[in-house]
C-alpha cells in the first residue's frame, strides 16, 4: 500500500503491536499510547485525591468527550450522550419510543442479534409488527423493498450500518434520504463504524446513532456514546431517569433535561469518559477518511490473499466492504481456526449466529472467522496471516 499514511507513528503509538498480529478490532482494538495512559492517569488521579475531586479538577478534560464526537460526528454538543457501551446506548434511544399495537419498525437481515431481541420484546410488551427489509442481491439493505414497505404505521426504521459478522457496510445515506423524505426516524447503530468510517449525521439523514469506545476508535472498554437530534430530544422520554437526567422540583414533579444529558446516568466511567475524547481526538488527527482508506485496503488485499487459499471461502457481501473480513474452511472449524491462529501470536474472532442469527440462517451459515483489520496493521501481517492460516490448514 502505497500512500502518505503515517504508519510509522500509528505503530510507534500501539505498544501491543510488539507482543501481537492484532486482527480483533472489531471486538476490542489494541488502545494507543496516549488514551492508555490518559486513562492510568486519571485512574491513579482517583487512587491518590478521590474520585469526585478527580471529577471536579478534570472538567474540562471530561468536557472534551463532547467536543471531540461533535467534531467526529459533525453534529452538536448538546446533541450527544455518554453512555456506557453501544448496546445501551442503542437501548436508551430506541426504549424511549412510545410504540402502540399495530405501530411498524423496519429494519433488516443483517441487524444485530441484541437488537433483534428488543424488538421482539416489544413486539410481546407493545404489540408492535417487525419487518426484515430484504437484503439486494449484494447483499445490503434493498432500498426499493425498504420503500415499499413505507405506510403510515411505520413509527421507527432502525438499521446496523456495518454488521457484526461480515465486511458489509450497509448504505445508510440512502436509507436516512428514504426516512427523512416519509418522516420517519431512524436509528442508525454503527458500532462498527465509528472509528473505522468516516461519519456526518447530517449525510447520514440519522435522527440517533449509537458507537462503542473499544472497537475503532480504539476507546476503553466500558465506553460508548449517543448522538441524538436536537429536534428528536424533547420527543423523547429515556426509559429511567435519575437526577442527572432530570431535577426534581417538589415532591411529586421533575422536569427532564432539554440536551441529550437526559440519556445519560449521573454515575459514569469518568476515567473511560475522558480517555474517549482522547481516543476521538487521536484518531482525527489521522483524519477519518484517511483512516477508512486504509482500513479498506487492508481488508481487500486480505480477501485476495484469502480467496488463493484451498478450501477456504471468504463470506463477506456488499458493494461497500469495510475492515471486517470473514471466512471458513473445509479443513477446520472457525474455532479450531481461532485457537490455532492464537498459538501463533494471531488474535481473531468468530462469529456465529447468535450476532447475525437472521442474515445467518438465511445464507446458511453457522459460524465464520472474523479477522477485522485497523490502520496500525501492516502488509507484512497481512502476509503473515496468510501464510500461517496456509500452514495450520
Amino acid at each position: 500500500m502505497k500512500d502518505d499514511f503515517d504508519i510509522e507513528r500509528a505503530r510507534k503509538d500501539t505498544r501491543g503491536c510488539d507482543r501481537v498480529v492484532h486482527f480483533n478490532n472489531a471486538g476490542s482494538s489494541l488502545m494507543p499510547a496516549p488514551v492508555a495512559d490518559a486513562l492510568k492517569e486519571f485512574l491513579h488521579q482517583e487512587e491518590m485525591t478521590g474520585g469526585y475531586e478527580t471529577v471536579e479538577q478534570n472538567q474540562q478534560q471530561l468536557n472534551n468527550f463532547y467536543r471531540a464526537t461533535a467534531a467526529l460526528l459533525n453534529c452538536e454538543t448538546a446533541e450527544v450522550a455518554f453512555v456506557e457501551n453501544a448496546t445501551r446506548a442503542w437501548d436508551m434511544a430506541f426504549y424511549s419510543f412510545r410504540f402502540n399495537p399495530g405501530d411498524r419498525v423496519l429494519t433488516t437481515v443483517e441487524e444485530y442479534g441484541s437488537n433483534v431481541i428488543a424488538y421482539n420484546q416489544q413486539v410481546k410488551r407493545c404489540g408492535i409488527e417487525l419487518t426484515f427489509i430484504d437484503s439486494d442481491a449484494h447483499g445490503q439493505v434493498d432500498i426499493n423493498a425498504l420503500k415499499d414497505q413505507i405506510d403510515d404505521r411505520v413509527k421507527l426504521i432502525s438499521m446496523t450500518h456495518i454488521p457484526t459478522g461480515g465486511g458489509l457496510i450497509n448504505p445508510a445515506a440512502a436509507v436516512g434520504q428514504v426516512a427523512n423524505e416519509a418522516g420517519i426516524p431512524f436509528l442508525l447503530d454503527s458500532c462498527q463504524g465509528v472509528g473505522q468510517v468516516a461519519l456526518d449525521v447530517s449525510k447520514l439523514g440519522c435522527d440517533m446513532l449509537c458507537g462503542t469506545g473499544r472497537k475503532y476508535l480504539r476507546g476503553p472498554r466500558g465506553t460508548g456514546l449517543l448522538y441524538v437530534k436536537k429536534s428528536m430530544i424533547e420527543k423523547l422520554e429515556p426509559p429511567f431517569l435519575d437526577q442527572h437526567a432530570a431535577t426534581l422540583v417538589s415532591p411529586d414533579e421533575y422536569v427532564i433535561r432539554n440536551d441529550a444529558g437526559r440519556f445519560e446516568n449521573w454515575e459514569q466511567y469518568f476515567a473511560g469518559k475522558a480517555a474517549l475524547g482522547v481516543a476521538m481526538d487521536y484518531a482525527m488527527s489521522f483524519g477519518m477518511p484517511a483512516i477508512q482508506k486504509r482500513v479498506c485496503t487492508l481488508a481487500r488485499g486480505l480477501r485476495e490473499k484469502l480467496t488463493a487459499i484451498d478450501g477456504v471461502t471468504v463470506t463477506d457481501r456488499g458493494l461497500a466492504l469495510g475492515g471486517i473480513v470473514t471466512f471458513m474452511a473445509e479443513q477446520q472449524s472457525a474455532s479450531q481456526i481461532k485457537q490455532l491462529l492464537s498459538g501463533h501470536g494471531i488474535n481473531v474472532s468468530v462469529s456465529d449466529g447468535s450476532g447475525n442469527l437472521v442474515a445467518f440462517n438465511q445464507r446458511g451459515l453457522t459460524s465464520v472467522v472474523r479477522a477485522s483489520l485497523h490502520y496500525y496493521n501492516t502488509e507484512s501481517e497481512v502476509d503473515f496471516f496468510t501464510e500461517t492460516l496456509r500452514k495450520i490448514l
